[in-house]
């Protein structure tokens, strides 16, 4: 397994993994506008988002980061493959994003739950 930065090759993929890990926490699978265009969403503000791969390339889990101005940063899209679930993916997706926030001097990661409304996950640094 391997965490990459997110790559548009991988698109449809994203989305299938995403989609069912929904529909496996009983969600309505829809799919969030940021997941249409990464690199618009993120990249381009100078946020990240990465995917992790299994062994034959096919997304395991991922999640989004954006760092803003007030010290914070917020995770989006933290998923993980259903079937995956509890082999330390979601660990290692998070310790991606909390190294990302650190090197950039944020101090709190919150998480987006929707509706932009932020709850304080736990300090990052």
């Amino acid at each position: 397994m391997k965490i990459i930065k997110y790559e548009s090759k991988y698109r449809d993929d994203l989305i299938f993994m995403v989609l069912e890990a929904k529909n496996a926490l009983n969600r309505v699978p829809t799919l969030n506008e940021d997941l249409l265009d990464i690199d618009e969403y993120y990249f381009n503000k100078g946020d990240m988002f990465w995917i992790m791969l299994d062994d034959n390339n096919r997304v395991i889990g991922s999640v989004g980061c954006n760092l803003l101005q007030n010290g914070k940063a917020v995770l989006h899209r933290l998923y993980v493959k259903a079937d995956m679930k509890r082999q330390g993916i979601g660990t290692k997706l998070l310790e991606t994003a909390e190294d990302l926030a650190r090197k950039n001097g944020r101090t709190v990661m919150e998480l987006h739950l929707g509706e932009k409304i932020y709850r304080v996950l736990h300090k990052c640094c």
